[in-house]
């Protein structure tokens, strides 16, 4: 009797070129694979359907992924095979595997962008707003008219000619929102290129969390050590900028 293929199990495979590795990092936690190399080759088994479709194997480049199916492996919809199962393969989970590689970093964390290409992508999830760069010029006249208790519940600190406000409820000052994860400071309405980019960062650049990580839409970014914000008031806002000149 013929074999049911609505009944079969699928198995995935998947190559991606040896020099591309470095884009596996976004998958490097899904202990589920399975991992192995031949002479320019990653081959990789082990996928669920689920992730055999997400997003994160759409946007990695030059990745093929196939149906194995009797020794044979089909790309996604094919009739025919597009070449023979590998064997004699050495296969290790890809998260003892794949040795992520990141550029030594300088100690103050500027110039992340100019040595890992950081992407940030339009997100479709809401996250809470925990942040507000806002600028003094704007502000500086208003700030008085808030009730002390909406002010003693934010940090901030100065930064070039705007003032970053850090906690919630959010003043009703005019700028631009950000959300918090693990230790970023991202635009609101955007998120990583890559799901676990935030936490590889985080883990190799702000270790030990004693860092905000400032993130632009265009994925560059600046350091702010947390001990340098100060508690919000009126008096600690215009003593701050009482040296500067605002026009």
């Amino acid at each position: 009797m013929a074999e049911n293929s609505s009944n079969r199990v699928k198995e995935f495979w998947a190559e991606i070129p040896r020099s591309d590795e470095d884009f596996l990092g976004s998958i490097r936690d899904w202990k589920n694979v399975q991992i192995a190399l031949d002479e320019e080759t990653i081959w990789m088994k082990g996928f669920t359907d689920d992730q055999a479709d997400s997003s994160e194997i759409q946007q990695l480049p030059n990745f093929l992924m196939y149906d194995l199916r009797d020794g044979l492996l089909f790309r996604k919809n094919a009739l025919v095979p597009t070449k023979k199962v590998r064997t004699a393969l050495l296969w290790t989970p890809i998260d003892q595997a794949l040795m992520l590689t990141f550029p030594i970093s300088n100690n103050n964390f500027f110039g992340i962008h100019d040595k890992i290409q950081v992407k940030l992508k339009p997100s479709e999830e809401e996250q809470t707003a925990t942040a507000l760069l806002s600028s003094v010029l704007e502000i500086k006249s208003i700030i008085s008219e808030l009730p002390k208790f909406k002010l003693e519940k934010i940090n901030w600190i100065l930064i070039d000619n705007k003032a970053l406000f850090l906690g919630t409820p959010l003043l009703s000052f005019p700028g631009k929102t950000y959300w918090t994860e693990n230790g970023h400071l991202l635009p609101s309405g955007f998120s990583f290129e890559f799901k676990n980019m935030s936490l590889l960062l985080q883990r190799k650049y702000n270790a030990h969390l004693e860092n905000w990580i400032l993130w632009n839409d265009d994925g560059t970014c600046v350091s702010i050590n947390k001990n340098d914000f100060r508690k919000l008031s009126v008096s600690s806002f215009r003593l701050t900028i009482k040296s500067q000149e605002w026009n």
